[in-house]
């Protein structure tokens, strides 16, 4: 599977775990950020792994999640 399969993945599965259809979260993200109110268009940058990173953010908000740096542990 390549990569933009599983980040597609793994992103609709945030979507179901938060309890919400893809139009749900669409709408919601129109309201709040001004996105557009089209599912194709989120189901297309996901398609093409073309979801900017301040996207990410405000998607992860909406379904109520936080996106969290951490460190690496160093493994020798």
């Amino acid at each position: 599977m390549r990569n933009k399969e599983i980040y597609r993945n793994e992103i609709k599965s945030y979507i179901i775990r938060a309890g919400m259809t893809m139009s749900e979260a669409v709408e919601i993200l129109a309201d709040e950020y001004g996105w557009s109110s089209s599912v194709p268009n989120l189901s297309d940058k996901l398609k093409r792994g073309s979801l900017r990173y301040c996207e990410a953010v405000e998607l992860a908000d909406v379904l109520g999640y936080d996106i969290v740096w951490q460190k690496r542990r160093e493994v020798r």
